[in-house]
């Protein structure tokens, strides 16, 4: 799958409400609901579980991540997995914005969001993703 064609599809989502267990792209979205979103865009067939708390389990969501898809290195058009509050609990798609950025729905800022992948969010960075899946 093409880089450029995951963060087109990805930058289709900016400006979508944050929801929580949202899948509606222009409507309401959660983090995870993007992923899940943009892959159907992208033909791929992922599971959707929509029962999860507004903090995710932690081993739930790694263990997800890591049943679907496989590592990879941190590279415009791959699955980020982040920590918040130390916590692994946030998902966003890695862009080439202004070197690297990520596409993200972001509770904080109400929506889908593009911005810096600045040094704060590299400290959060654990692994990623690559969208094809295994």
């Amino acid at each position: 799958m093409e880089r450029k064609e995951i963060i087109s599809t990805a930058r289709g989502w900016l400006g979508t409400k944050f929801h929580h267990q949202g899948r509606v792209k222009g409507v309401g979205v959660d983090c995870i609901g993007l992923i899940v979103g943009v892959a159907a865009e992208l033909g791929i067939k992922l599971p959707d579980k929509q029962t999860y708390a507004r903090q995710p389990d932690i081993s739930e969501l790694e263990d997800a991540l890591e049943n679907q898809f496989e590592k990879c290195a941190l590279q415009a058009g791959a699955i980020a997995l982040f920590s918040i509050d130390g916590r692994a609990q946030h998902v966003g798609i890695i862009t080439d914005y202004a070197g690297l950025g990520v596409i993200h729905a972001y509770i904080q800022a109400h929506k889908v969001v593009e911005h810096v992948l600045d040094e704060e969010w590299q400290k959060r960075l654990i692994s990623c993703y690559s969208f094809s899946t295994s």
